[in-house]
């Protein structure tokens, strides 16, 4: 299995997760899973379609696989991430993290997924009763990944 995964196939956390186990090194595994959840910008929210640029997305999601790798003692850093249309309450993204100890795996696991918000290049369009419309970015997702460069 590739650490690094964008698929439009449904993603199973649990087979994700399962290389992870097994690891003698291995005191803690840490995942994140994100559900598509039926409101955002706007209420009713019946389709999510995210795009994205194949290739350099998946560079992209590497390389902060490789930094979350070089900051804290990880054995395993595992980035899954569904693109295409999608309903309520299907699974978005996966991250999971295989370490030593739990505190470095509940850190490298936050520290991912605030930067994959702020970082890969994924366009996400919601369609609603009363239309379709791109998301924007959020200024919560900012301010969690800025929390993260004060330590560079």
């Amino acid at each position: 299995m590739e650490p690094v995964q964008v698929t439009f196939a449904p993603l199973d956390p649990q087979a994700l997760c399962a290389p992870l186990y097994g690891n003698p090194k291995t005191g803690a595994v840490v995942s994140f899973s994100g559900l598509v959840r039926d409101f955002n910008e706007r209420p009713e929210v019946s389709t999510l379609t995210l795009e994205h640029y194949p290739g350099m997305t998946e560079k992209v999601l590497e390389k902060i696989r490789q930094q979350a790798l070089t900051r804290w003692p990880l054995q395993q850093v595992i980035i899954a991430h569904r693109v295409g249309p999608m309903q309520p309450t299907e699974v978005i993204v996966v991250v999971a993290v295989a370490a030593s100890h739990r505190a470095d795996a509940f850190a490298a696991c936050a520290y991912v997924m605030d930067i994959l918000k702020t970082q890969a290049p994924f366009w996400k369009k919601e369609d609603t009763d009363q239309g379709s419309y791109w998301v924007d970015a959020r200024e919560s997702d900012t301010e969690a990944a800025k929390r993260w460069m004060k330590h560079d």
